[in-house]
């Protein structure tokens, strides 16, 4: 039952955005595991279209953050507002556009560090903390956030512990040359978007996506590959504890994904790049002759067989 509204899902949200199948069913995996995305694509490759049509089939509410560098952290959060009230001042608090339950953060690599800071606290404590009142965040909350590989004049790269926030880093490529027919002859979808899930749906998933059985021979073949990392000579930094979770928790949620009951050698593959991509830094002499992919790809292959 989960498995077939969830493939339901996939093709209202492959109507409207076509050719990529990857990228949508990372961001699919990456809501079931409760967790945030970002996604690194040239411009206009449907990274904010995918981003809507998502929370449209799921009914989640939808804010829009395009990030530049004079935004601001409260313009994020929100802020204390001053007002006269029966003659008395009190400070009223207006929520910010991250009060909802499916953030769109566009570009987050041109806002300043401190603006940034502010998004991912709030990913990780999903709360924010004003003025000594904590405010908790709408449930489900998952934060979509674009970057863009090209035009890095003027940008703040977002550094390695704060990438480590995303469950998923996901590179989204050009369309296969059929989608971008598919595209020119019919640019709009006959129809809006469909909704499939609601928000209540979406956390009954999460849910089950942690009760999907891992098998203990499986936890230590993602353990030895997360270890691998921290030895491997072209690696300066491998990956810290946290990648052994969200490996075994998105595997998990593969498995959901793809009508299985429990989690397979096959789930583990079909996550490790999203995953890993974004938790390891090569040394300076790696850097010039190989990709951090090739090297994962490397030790899936002695690990995960």
């Amino acid at each position: 039952m989960a498995a077939r509204i969830l493939q339901q899902a996939l093709r209202e949200i492959e109507r409207h955005v076509y050719g990529q199948r990857e990228a949508v069913e990372d961001v699919l995996i990456s809501m079931l595991s409760n967790g945030h995305v970002l996604l690194e694509g040239v411009p206009g490759i449907a990274k904010t279209r995918l981003a809507k049509t998502i929370a449209h089939v799921f009914g989640l509410s939808f804010q829009r953050v395009q990030f530049t560098p004079d935004v601001m952290p409260s313009d994020i959060t929100g802020t204390h507002i001053l007002r006269e009230e029966k003659g008395r001042m009190h400070y009223d608090f207006q929520k910010g556009p991250v009060f909802t339950q499916l953030l769109l953060a566009d570009e987050i690599n041109r806002a300043p560090p401190k603006t940034q800071s502010a998004l991912l606290e709030a990913m990780e404590e999903r709360q924010v903390t004003l003025l000594g009142t904590t405010y908790q965040l709408p449930e489900p909350f998952i934060v979509i956030a674009t970057q863009n590989p090209i035009e890095q004049e003027g940008t703040y790269p977002l550094p390695e512990a704060q990438q480590d926030r995303f469950l998923f880093k996901t590179i989204m490529t050009y369309p296969t040359r059929e989608a971008e027919e598919q595209l020119g002859s019919q640019p709009i979808p006959p129809g809006g978007v469909k909704r499939v899930l609601t928000p209540n749906a979406l956390l009954k998933l999460q849910e089950l996506t942690r009760k999907i059985p891992l098998r203990t021979e499986l936890v230590k073949k993602i353990v030895s590959l997360v270890r691998a990392t921290r030895e491997h000579p072209s690696i300066a930094y491998g990956a810290s504890p946290r990648a052994i979770i969200s490996l075994s928790l998105s595997a998990r949620a593969a498995a959901l994904l793809h009508g299985r009951h429990y989690a397979t050698l096959e789930d583990i593959r079909r996550v490790i790049l999203p995953v890993l991509r974004h938790r390891i830094i090569l040394t300076y002499e790696a850097e010039r002759t190989t990709t951090r992919e090739a090297i994962i790809t490397d030790l899936a292959k002695k690990h995960l067989h």
